[in-house]
Formats: C-alpha cells, sequence, structure tokens
C-alpha cells in the first residue's frame, strides 16, 4: 500500500532543530507541568492500560516531550476527539494529538503528521455494497463519531448520503448492527475489530481518506513554540521512536509518517 505525502495544515517547515529556552518551557508549561490532552477515542493511538490509566503512543510521546523540556506531565484524558481538540484550544491543556484537519486549524497550532492512519467504511454483512464510491449515495445512511476527523473528512466530501452523528465511536458502530444506519466510517483498525467481534458486519476494501495524526499546541503559545514541537515530532520519527512506541503497543495498520 502507497500512501501519499500528506499536506499538513498550518504546520511548521522543520529546518534545524528548536533550541528549549526557558521561555519555550514557559510556553508550554505555564504553571509548571505539561499538560497533554489525550484522546482515548482512538485506540491506534491512546487507551487504557489494565489499571485504568492512559497509556499508547499519544502517551509516549507526551511524556517523553514533557522529559525533554524538564517538567512533569499530566495526562488529560478524553473520550471523544471534540472534546480533546477543545481542551487544547481552550487552554486548558498544553499539547494535544489530533487528525489534521481545516476545521481544526482555528485556534491552534500543528506539527506535521506522525502516523498516518486509514479511515474506513463499516457495512451489515447482507449489504449490496461492495466499494467505498457505492457509500455516497441517496437514502444511505453514514453514521460517524461526531466531531471526530473523518466526520469533518465527510462533512465536506459527501453530497448525497446523510451523515448520522453519534457521541463517539462505539454507538457509530453499534448503529449499523441496530439497522439506524446503512454505514459507519471509522479508523480501520476499529472497524476490523469490530467486524471480528461478532457476524453480522464486514469492512469494505481500502479507504475513503488517510487521518494525518499531528500534535498541535494552542495558537497563543506562538511560532516559536510551534517550531520546538514540529522539530520534537520530526526527530521522534526519524530517530525510530515513533516506530517503536507502535511494535510496543502493538499496533498494526497504522504507519509512521514521512518527514515534513
Amino acid at each position: 500500500m502507497i500512501l501519499k505525502k500528506p499536506q499538513p495544515v498550518n504546520s511548521s517547515p522543520v529546518t534545524d532543530a528548536t533550541p528549549i529556552t526557558p521561555a519555550l518551557v514557559s510556553a508550554f508549561a505555564p504553571g509548571g507541568t505539561l499538560r497533554a490532552s489525550i484522546n482515548l477515542g482512538n485506540p491506534v493511538l491512546a487507551h487504557r492500560d489494565a489499571g485504568g490509566e492512559p497509556a499508547g503512543v499519544s502517551v509516549d510521546l507526551a511524556r517523553e516531550f514533557a522529559r525533554r523540556l524538564g517538567v512533569p506531565v499530566e495526562l488529560v484524558a478524553f473520550e471523544r476527539a471534540a472534546a480533546s481538540v477543545d481542551a487544547v484550544r481552550d487552554e486548558r491543556a498544553d499539547v494535544g494529538f489530533f487528525a489534521v484537519d481545516p476545521a481544526r486549524g482555528a485556534g491552534l497550532l500543528f506539527t506535521a503528521p506522525y502516523v498516518l492512519i486509514e479511515g474506513s467504511y463499516l457495512v451489515p454483512e447482507s449489504s449490496a455494497l461492495t466499494e467505498n464510491a457505492q457509500v455516497d449515495a441517496e437514502g444511505q445512511r453514514v453514521s460517524v463519531g461526531a466531531g471526530s476527523a473523518y466526520d469533518l473528512f465527510l462533512s465536506r466530501e459527501i453530497r448525497r448520503a446523510d451523515i448520522v452523528r453519534f457521541p463517539g465511536a462505539g454507538p457509530a458502530l453499534a448503529a449499523v448492527r441496530s439497522d439506524e444506519v446503512e454505514v459507519a466510517a471509522g479508523i480501520r483498525q476499529l472497524l476490523e475489530s469490530e467486524a471480528q467481534r461478532a457476524p453480522g458486519v464486514r469492512v469494505l476494501p481500502g479507504r475513503f481518506m488517510v487521518i494525518q495524526q499531528a500534535m498541535a499546541t494552542p495558537a497563543g503559545r506562538g511560532s516559536r513554540a510551534q517550531g520546538l514541537l514540529a522539530s520534537f515530532v520530526e526527530e521522534m520519527k526519524a530517530g525510530g521512536f515513533v516506530a517503536a512506541a507502535l511494535r510496543h503497543h502493538g499496533i498494526e495498520g497504522a504507519i509512521v509518517a514521512p518527514a515534513a
């Protein structure tokens, strides 16, 4: 599978590594602790461990960035992407881990993506649909997690089908089994797990989008803070940190994004 190089929104080009100065540490952790917004709605990048604590690739990156800054980290966990985004935009968190999308540009400064994930469709086993292009049709209902990357994308791209929004991925997938909708959109790995969990549904082949997972900070932290965060992400990709985290957490299907 070949993924085209993504075009990040509002991201900073990286040349030389940005030095960590006291001013930048204060910009990221004005209260002395780095508050990291963690989206548990994306199980590819974050989940709760056996003890109920947040874990995953996003958490590993948050801890490493805090270590570089020389400050402790506070993990602020959310069940939905939209709530996680709002926490950073409203400066209730200092950094976050989101899919890059034009609709999220206001109030945030993004890095280039560090991981690429496929967005796909789930349909009933009995559905006549066999390919992604057939989904956007009159009378077809597509469920999404409200405020998710695929919600934002499909809201721009879908012309004939109706988008039905649910409070998270779980209810959106359940809507297919309960015949509330004909199609559910979501992260491919999550859809495949749902199809394996119980018979009755299947995943359409291929993808309808590539989800670009990046880091972000509030726009008010400034371009130098964005430059430091962007440099950090590029180093984590090039040095193998992201790839190692994906392996450590047993994540399959997601790939490390190319260099910015």
